[in-house]
């Protein structure tokens, strides 16, 4: 383990938070030196001296090995949170030491979970903070680092490598040390233009800019208590829905879209797969909704019903209604929806439906053997054969996610007892939805969820993101069980 470079590298994601605070200071200031000015000065003071201290002392260009790159993922990610809570500690209100945590681990993870009850009483700077921890999670922080370090391929390509899944980088043709500009290219197309329809549409500028940098990292963080549903504007909301479905496909289908000037990289097995799922669960709760008498109307029901299939499924969780009184039917399918939800090389989280459809692919598979054992059989995705240690290790992914959530679950019974939500806000968290069914639902918040159970679904928000392999590699580490 080389600690120099792991700290060196680390304090660039340090000092990539430390950018975002001291923009929030701008919009504090903007404001007439609202009331969040010194907690964002302190924290901006901090996180820019801890992040910069390294580099004073550790000098660059060093090599990083395998081991070190786990290290610096992870480390970046749970410092990044650590620091990020420091400005909601600081100004104080419903943000105690639990609640900044949770709020910070909720923005950086683009889960969009809060404990907020009333989100409109934070100043102007304190919202622009909360959207912006959306904004550097949602390219991811490992990302932000690999647009900053100096040029050093091999550093650039291992930690591409550790960050990037292979589903995401599978799902297109470019050199592996391009993926995080490709990546970053579509992120901020994706920002600038949602931005600006926004601003066509009527919104806020402020509103404006909060929004897309949520929508863009499907995160769900809102300026309004009443999330998308506040303004009462069906193209908001249609807009809102564009720019989740654009967020929630892969970034290099889109990219190469645009490079080639061709839909041909939209012809892919999982985008219909995708489109499946949405359509879909956006038949059964459209339907649901329109017979149960929640949505009197065809078209209230079908633009709720859609609005609300896509922000689950996308991991967006921005919301249009209130579904906590929705009927058991639609609940579920909006839960089950999340586990799912949108394509590997996006901005969403779950197993990804490239793995669901591999795990479908694979039971057919099994099946054919089973039928016709001495025949040969393979499974494709998008016309080339996918080999079968590939498909075991995203299996094995869903497995682990599985487990984890029981994990999770008993853990909150033990710390916490049974009040109903651990269920669904495990669930919830672990897929990075943000918000769950009922009392945790769109317009809903986590303020009454005992301190254990928040901390376990913040554990699950981090493994969510991650995606589950880093943290146990590193686990694995400290432990001494892998050589060296």
């Amino acid at each position: 383990m080389n600690v120099k470079v792991i700290s060196r590298t680390v304090g660039y994601a340090l000092l990539v938070s430390a950018l975002f605070m001291f923009l929030s200071i701008l919009v504090s200031v903007s404001r007439g030196n609202d009331s969040a000015l010194t907690a964002l000065l302190i924290s901006f003071t901090i996180t820019f001296a801890v992040g910069l201290f390294p580099f004073i002392f550790v000098r660059g260009g060093q090599p990083i090995s395998l081991r070190d790159g786990y290290l610096i993922i992870v480390l970046s990610w749970l410092l990044s949170f650590v620091f990020g809570m420091l400005p909601y500690a600081l100004w104080g209100g419903p943000f105690t030491l639990a609640n900044a945590w949770f709020e910070s681990v909720s923005g950086f993870t683009t889960t969009g979970s809060t404990i907020l009850a009333d989100v409109e009483v934070l100043p102007d700077s304190l919202l622009f903070w909360r959207s912006s921890t959306h904004f550097i999670g949602g390219l991811g922080v490992v990302v932000f680092l690999l647009l900053v370090i100096p040029n050093s391929s091999q550093m650039r390509l291992r930690m591409t490598h550790l960050e990037v899944s292979s589903l995401s980088k599978s799902g297109y043709k470019t050199r592996l040390n391009r993926t995080a500009l490709v990546f970053t290219y579509v992120y901020f197309g994706i920002f600038v233009a949602s931005f600006l329809c926004y601003i066509l549409a009527g919104m806020r500028p402020f509103d404006a800019l909060n929004h897309a940098m949520s929508v863009t990292a499907t995160g769900g963080f809102s300026t309004r208590n009443a999330s998308i549903g506040a303004f009462g504007s069906p193209v908001i909301s249609i807009l809102t829905m564009v720019f989740m479905f654009l967020s929630s496909i892969h970034f290099g289908m889109t990219y190469m879209a645009f490079a080639t000037r061709s839909l041909k990289p939209f012809k892919n097995e999982v985008l219909r797969f995708y489109l499946a799922i949405l359509l879909l669960g956006t038949t059964v709760v459209t339907l649901s909704l329109k017979f149960s008498d929640i949505e009197p109307a065809w078209g209230g029901a079908l633009l709720s019903g859609s609005f609300h299939v896509l922000s689950y499924v996308s991991t967006t969780g921005f919301g249009i209604a209130d579904n906590s009184a929705w009927p058991a039917l639609p609940s579920m399918i909006l839960l089950i929806g999340g586990i799912f939800c949108g394509m590997a090389g996006s901005t969403t989280g779950g197993i990804k439906s490239d793995r669901a459809l591999l795990f479908f692919k694979q039971i057919g598979y099994n099946i054919k053997k089973a039928l016709h054992p001495a025949s040969i059989h393979e499974i494709r995705v998008n016309g080339r054969v996918v080999r079968q240690e590939d498909v075991t290790a995203h299996i094995l992914y869903i497995a682990l996610y599985f487990m984890a959530i029981v994990i999770s679950l008993a853990l909150c019974l033990i710390m916490s007892g049974d009040n109903g939500h651990a269920f669904m806000a495990t669930l919830s968290s672990l897929s990075n939805v943000g918000p769950a069914v009922g009392d945790l639902g769109t317009f809903g918040n986590f303020s009454a969820e005992p301190v254990g159970a928040k901390i376990i679904y913040t554990l699950d928000m981090f493994l969510g993101r991650v995606e589950i392999y880093p943290v146990l590699a590193v686990l694995m580490m400290l432990s001494g069980r892998t050589s060296k």
